[in-house]
């Protein structure tokens, strides 16, 4: 995925402020992204309500990064509860499912609640889709403790069946429409989806103070969607995604999905279509197969890390001496820093790859099959992290694969390496090079 066009995740961490779990973090902010051509027919998606419900966070992440709109508005909040998300928490302060009634000032989750609030209650906003992983599933009867009318896996949830709006009031019908199409994709027998009505006006005093009732109450049709935790996770957000974009169709929303939607073809864009930039792509890193500790890595001296991920769902965290790479409720990697000054230099790199001679900027990721050459430059240093024989510079001679030690690569397979470049003390920028793409 090309990062430039990710830049809305682009955040700024202030090393001697911002040291997030070892001070008393109250919230993170979460992301807010408009898709398509804005319109008064807006479907707004929510994810990460619950910290621990990792298919509903992740297929909304999926739509922010993964789908194109093409006719009509669709805003997506991928992880609404962000801070319940990195510490793998239904909700650090409480559920903030339940906070949607009334909510002291003095709750930690107040703002957040306040924030989306006045995204549901927007004009535009016709239609709002809360995605949840339930235990279970769902069925009408009992059949055993797994499948009950007690369960909340795999079904649709309205609050009641009619709603006196304009559009899509007809809440259980659209929902009843939703479920058949789901229906017809099932994985297997066992994950059929059923319509379930919490009724909630009736007295469930759990439901009135949810996020859906809220949008009822406020004029908006509103719906939930629930996957179960029975699951894996790719799988989860297989159903969550079905259900998504049959909502969408009800609705005339047209879009491009940038993936086959099967649980392979999810499962590699969850876990291989990640990464991540630091201070303006001076540096980029994947992350599908990073090392679980990286050492040395340069980190301006003034104390600011810039970082852009290529994903809503990623953060970078500062715990202790260390800063680690957060993405949903996963930690990628520890990064172990080399504070350093950073100075700007734009010059292109000129490296023989395989004998073919090409300028690299830096930040970019390049590959080789055989060895590489880099040229020299007067002014700046370089350094081959992992290059073995240092009896020799590292400029001007070729260099081949086996005098690289894997054990310095940046990814699991010893295949990827750094390459940094230094202006005297100073970092000027690094490029990767890879001998398997």
């Amino acid at each position: 995925m090309n990062l430039g066009i990710l830049r809305l995740f682009k955040i700024s961490l202030i090393f001697l402020c911002l040291q997030y779990l070892n001070a008393d973090v109250k919230s993170f902010d979460f992301d807010f992204i408009k898709k398509g051509q804005q319109d008064d027919n807006t479907l707004l998606i929510i994810g990460g309500i619950q910290g621990d419900e990792p298919g509903a966070f992740m297929a909304a992440s999926l739509i922010a990064t993964h789908y194109d709109i093409k006719k009509g508005s669709v805003w997506v909040i991928p992880n609404l509860n962000f801070y319940s998300i990195i510490k793998r928490s239904r909700g650090p302060y409480g559920d903030m499912n339940r906070k949607f009634a009334a909510l002291s000032k003095d709750d930690p989750d107040y703002n957040t609640v306040e924030r989306i609030k006045k995204y549901i209650k927007s004009d535009e906003i016709k239609l709002i889709l809360n995605l949840h992983d339930g235990s279970g599933f769902y069925r009408k009867k009992y059949i055993n403790s797994k499948m009950s009318p007690r369960r909340w896996g795999n079904c649709a949830i309205v609050d009641q069946s009619n709603l006196d709006i304009d559009k899509y009031g007809n809440l259980e019908e659209i929902s009843t429409q939703v479920v058949k199409s789901i229906n017809t994709k099932l994985i297997r027998d066992r994950d059929k989806y059923h319509v379930k009505n919490t009724k909630t006006r009736l007295g469930d005093k759990e439901m009135e103070k949810t996020l859906t009732y809220f949008a009822i109450n406020n004029g908006k049709a509103a719906f939930a969607n629930e996957a179960s935790k029975e699951l894996n996770l790719q799988e989860r957000v297989y159903y969550h995604l079905l259900a998504i974009e049959e909502y969408m169709n009800i609705m005339g929303i047209e879009f491009e999905r940038k993936f086959d939607i099967s649980t392979v073809d999810i499962k590699k864009v969850i876990d291989h279509d990640i990464f991540i930039s630091f201070y303006d792509e001076k540096i980029k890193l994947p992350l599908s197969k990073v090392r679980k500790l990286l050492k040395y890595f340069p980190i301006n001296k003034d104390g600011t890390l810039d970082f852009t991920p290529s994903n809503p769902l990623m953060t970078i965290v500062k715990k202790g001496k260390e800063y680690i790479i957060h993405y949903g409720n996963r930690k990628l990697a520890k990064l172990h820093p080399d504070y350093i000054k950073f100075i700007e230099d734009e010059r292109d790199i000129n490296i023989t790859i395989d004998g073919v001679s090409q300028n690299i900027k830096f930040g970019d990721i390049i590959y080789a099959k055989n060895s590489f050459n880099i040229k020299p430059i007067a002014d700046l240093r370089v350094n081959v992290i992992g290059y073995v024989n240092k009896s020799k510079k590292e400029v001007g001679i070729n260099i081949k694969r086996k005098e690289l030690a894997k054990r310095f690569s940046i990814d699991q397979d010893g295949n990827l390496f750094r390459i940094e470049f230094y202006k005297g003390n100073n970092f000027a920028g690094m490029i990767l090079l890879g001998f398997e793409k």
